[in-house]
């Protein structure tokens, strides 16, 4: 697509809510153009890569892989968080290549290079020659892991790949903000608050689709049974986040009435209320009275995603049974979701499809979302003209 072309696609996308057009079948489908969206809106922005939970003890590691970039995900003996790349400096060979708890040093199974866990280079064994474990040349100190910037919050590791993003606490000022009443200690609910659904779709979609209630009478029947289309609200921040709100939150009961237990201190909102934000890019957050969770989004390809959901509780020891039923009920909402999902990936190789259209009263939030693309892609385009 010619370059003049390109920028009013982009200026159809961000023009008002009332005479808008999604992002074009390309930013779904074709590699160029999602390479350059990817390089926007996912190296240079503040990412969902993890959970704390995925490391939850010190000396445990896991490698992972992020837009095609080896990353290992560690936590030291002090346990601090850390994401290196998951390369030796030697070779580049990989390190890790399974989650486990690393005892003593980080090995390289090449040339058996060791790291400690937070990335110092502590042995280059015959690297002077037989029996001589150093060299002038080689410098320790200068070969350690190549640390990526990372900041965690609500247990969502989040990374910035290109390394130059403005501080992560700028960034969502806003939302931590609105979110500071629930801004609580949480505990991840164990195996049994953990599933991942593989999806084939983009990853934008799941956003759009987590973004707004307008699909709740027909994709959520039994959850539009108690909280209606109209008991929800937008959650509007222009640039930051978006989502969607509801005023009927119902508690979770177990066979002799039990609940979880709430978070302690929260506003008379909190009884009924309930928020499920979509963090830009890729992380989905939802909290509640007496649980959270978290979904990150991992873009496997341009038409796959998995999405990771972990949930979470005010307290570090709740009733098995009720984590089981909440898990399973929410893993059944967000199942209901995969066949939208995957029906609008296919819609996007129909050469017809403009990027739809927006309705000014249901599709603000994502609306917001498809704007703050298209303005990172700009911003992208503009840099590289300077």
């Amino acid at each position: 697509m010619p370059k003049d072309q390109a920028i009013d696609v982009l200026d159809a996308v961000r023009g008002p809510i009332q005479t808008a057009h999604g992002l074009p079948n390309a930013h779904y489908t074709d590699p160029e153009t999602i390479a350059e969206e990817n390089e926007a809106v996912l190296r240079r922005t503040w990412a969902g890569l993890a959970v704390g939970a995925d490391v939850p003890e010190p000396s445990d590691c896991k490698p992972i892989t992020f837009l095609g970039q080896p990353l290992l995900l560690v936590r030291d003996k002090d346990g601090t968080l850390r994401v290196f790349e998951n390369i030796c400096r030697h070779r580049g060979m990989i390190l890790v290549e399974e989650a486990r708890k690393v005892e003593g040093a980080i090995r390289c199974p090449y040339h058996s290079w060791c790291y400690a866990k937070d990335g110092r280079l502590v042995s280059t064994p015959h690297v002077g020659g037989p029996g001589q474990n150093s060299h002038p040349d080689m410098p320790r100190s200068e070969l350690g892991l190549i640390e990526v910037r990372s900041h965690v919050w609500r247990d969502v590791v989040f990374v910035n790949l290109s390394g130059d993003a403005p501080p992560f606490e700028e960034v969502h000022a806003e939302l931590m903000v609105r979110w500071r009443d629930v801004d609580k200690p949480l505990y991840h609910g164990g195996w049994d608050s953990q599933f991942t659904l593989e999806v084939e779709t983009n990853w934008k979609l799941a956003v759009e689709n987590y973004c707004e209630s307008y699909h709740l009478p027909w994709v959520h029947p039994g959850l539009n049974s108690y909280s209606r289309l109209e008991d929800h609200y937008h959650i509007e921040s222009p640039g930051n986040f978006s989502g969607q709100g509801t005023y009927v939150y119902r508690q979770l009961e177990g066979h002799e009435g039990q609940t979880f237990p709430d978070f302690e201190g929260l506003p008379d909102f909190w009884d009924a209320g309930g928020e499920y934000i979509a963090v830009y890019p890729n992380v989905l957050l939802g909290v509640q009275r007496d649980h959270a969770f978290a979904i990150v989004l991992e873009p496997v390809r341009h038409d796959r995603t998995h999405e990771h959901v972990h949930i979470y509780y005010a307290a570090p020891d709740t009733d098995g049974a009720l984590r089981q039923k909440n898990a399973t009920q929410w893993k059944t909402v967000f199942t209901e979701d995969v066949f939208v999902v995957e029906g609008m990936q296919r819609g996007r190789s129909a050469p017809g499809f403009d990027g739809g259209r927006f309705s000014p009263a249901m599709d603000g939030p994502t609306h917001l979302f498809h704007d703050w693309v298209a303005g990172r892609i700009g911003a992208l385009r503009e840099a590289g003209d300077a």
